[in-house]
């Protein structure tokens, strides 16, 4: 299964990630560079982000499965080439198409921090380095498969730290999402994230992601009378499969249900009974309602409460009911207490566990407000908020060149955030005594890393300038490599294993960090000598300038 999903996602990136899907400039910048023969040089990027999403402190990492099979599958058609000769000026060199026919991923290679983890604006999450023009070319492919996987996957974890553990979380937001690679997209990595189902189909296909869903309000208004049932009749399991009258069956129980409950059997539609009956003889299994497209109390929850007996009866396990209008937390427990009504005076305790799903337009502070409120909801679906990301519509990562030829690079920006940090790196976590995380150190690729319990001085990237003294009790290297010589050399993982590697990250952070609300913040710090390059550039680049205009 895992081999296919595998076969499966890489032709599903051929599709909808080929070379050609970036932007102009990438080819002339890499045609001059192949003008300037430098098209060969080593050189190094980093992709990063700024600013941590959603007013929060943390990011979580994701696309990097997506993004190694792009580059293994790297290459240009005769199509793609016969297209940019259309495009690019005329005056463009033949030789350099030939040159693009010929280019592939063999020399680059990829060192990358673990998809599914708890990342921070600034440290680099990926390092791209090989022939300067291949590397260029890869830019705007690998933004685009990891900005959108990695801030949606964020959304959905602050969604499931919202939610708390017991609530189990369906993601429905295929219809509301930005076109159909958006709302695979959202699928998989809210998923990922930390939802447990979701409604796509295609996704459930793809990524083995459990999928969920019953009805709409449209089946139930469909329906006007009991004339449209059919059949009528279903088997008894508890009786040789004998076929009963179930429209009768659950008519009967209504009548029980009305008394019960006090409701007069004239405020019942008579549509929504034939609809739920018609779907209960269907899927007698799997008899889920949405209960409020008339009235909760005067009429779906008491013809839910019918069929399901008569299931019951039969010797079928009914599995609840939705909710997906009005105040959700006080039906929901209305709904509960009839629940249980009827679980006791009619002995069926299959009603004990019938379970019982919210939706209707949930969003990040629904679900803090659910929290605080008496409520018995068992399951959240979320739609819009979270596939659209509503809160920040987008994570900002950017792809910097940090070296060329074995020389650092830097861009020094009168925006000081725009600035970038030079060189080749490595990312160390250091963790306290706790066994928390406590700081992201990042150092230059050649320099020892840090050691467990011996003391480092480094420089934050936010603050006052101050430096810090810190004695780490673990230290863990954050990147790996993952790609190198046109090969994946690290093994690619399902979306569970990511989901779990999401979880385990999360929980070995401390609670202050996780907030939804004013989190404290996490430091990012660069080592000394990572710190005395970023000077010693600056001040080669204030004599450069000074320079340039004296002559």
């Amino acid at each position: 299964m895992a081999a296919s999903c595998s076969t499966t996602c890489e032709r599903s990136i051929l599709e909808r990630v080929p070379p050609l899907l970036t932007d102009l400039y990438q080819f002339t910048m890499a045609y001059a560079y192949w003008r300037a023969g430098r098209h060969q040089e080593h050189s190094v990027f980093e992709l990063f982000f700024r600013e941590n999403p959603f007013c929060g402190c943390f990011s979580l990492f994701a696309g990097l499965n997506d993004c190694l099979l792009f580059l293994r599958s790297f290459r240009f058609t005769d199509k793609d080439v016969d297209y940019l000769r259309s495009v690019l000026p005329t005056t463009t060199d033949p030789a350099f198409f030939q040159f693009l026919r010929s280019l592939d991923c063999s020399g680059v290679t990829l060192c990358s921090v673990p998809e599914g983890t708890v990342v921070f604006a600034r440290e680099p999450l990926m390092e791209v380095a090989g022939p300067l023009a291949v590397v260029q070319l890869l830019e705007t492919s690998l933004l685009c498969l990891v900005n959108y996987a990695s801030l949606v996957c964020s959304n959905a974890a602050r969604f499931r730290l919202a939610s708390g553990p017991r609530r189990k979380l369906l993601e429905m937001g295929l219809r509301r999402a930005q076109g159909p690679d958006g709302g695979l997209t959202a699928s998989r990595y809210s998923y990922i994230g930390g939802f447990d189902l979701t409604s796509n189909v295609q996704a459930g296909l793809l990524f083995g992601i459990p999928v969920a869903g019953t009805m709409a309000h449209s089946y139930v208004t469909s329906f006007t009378s009991m004339e449209e049932v059919w059949p009528q009749t279903l088997v008894d399991v508890n009786r040789d499969h004998e076929p009963v009258d179930f429209i009768s069956l659950a008519k009967g129980w209504l009548g029980r249900v009305c008394d019960l409950l006090g409701v007069e059997p004239e405020r019942i539609h008579e549509g929504e009974l034939a609809a739920f009956l018609s779907y209960a003889i269907a899927y007698p299994q799997n008899f889920l309602p949405v209960i409020d497209s008339y009235s909760v109390t005067c009429s779906g929850l008491l013809n839910f409460c019918a069929v399901a007996l008569a299931l019951c009866e039969l010797g079928y396990r009914p599995v609840g009911v939705r909710l997906d209008s009005g105040d959700l937390c006080k039906q929901s427990v209305d709904v509960r207490c009839a629940l249980r009504l009827c679980s006791k005076h009619f002995s069926t305790s299959a009603f004990d566990s019938l379970i019982i799903v919210g939706t209707n337009n949930i969003s990040e502070q629904t679900m803090v407000e659910l929290n605080k409120k008496e409520n018995e909801i068992d399951v959240v679906g979320v739609g819009t908020h979270l596939v659209t990301c509503t809160k920040q519509p987008s994570l900002g990562c950017v792809y910097k060149l940090v070296e060329v030829r074995g020389k650092p690079r830097m861009k020094i920006s009168e925006d000081p955030e725009k600035s970038t940090v030079p060189g080749r790196k490595s990312v160390y976590r250091l963790i306290d005594a706790e066994g928390h995380p406590f700081l992201d150190l990042v150092c230059l690729a050649l320099e020892s890393p840090p050691e467990a319990g011996r003391h480092l001085r480094c420089h934050p990237l936010v603050g006052d300038g101050t430096p810090l003294s810190v004695t780490p009790v673990q230290v863990i290297c954050l990147h790996q490599e993952v790609f190198t010589q046109g090969q994946v050399t690290h093994p690619l993982s399902s979306a569970a294993e990511t989901k779990a590697n999401v979880q385990g990250s999360l929980q070995s952070f401390h609670p202050r960090h996780k907030r939804l609300e004013e989190p404290d913040s996490y430091t990012v710090a660069l080592s000394e000598k990572q710190y005395n390059l970023v000077t010693e550039l600056r001040r080669r680049s204030s004599k450069k300038t000074n320079f340039i205009l004296a002559n």
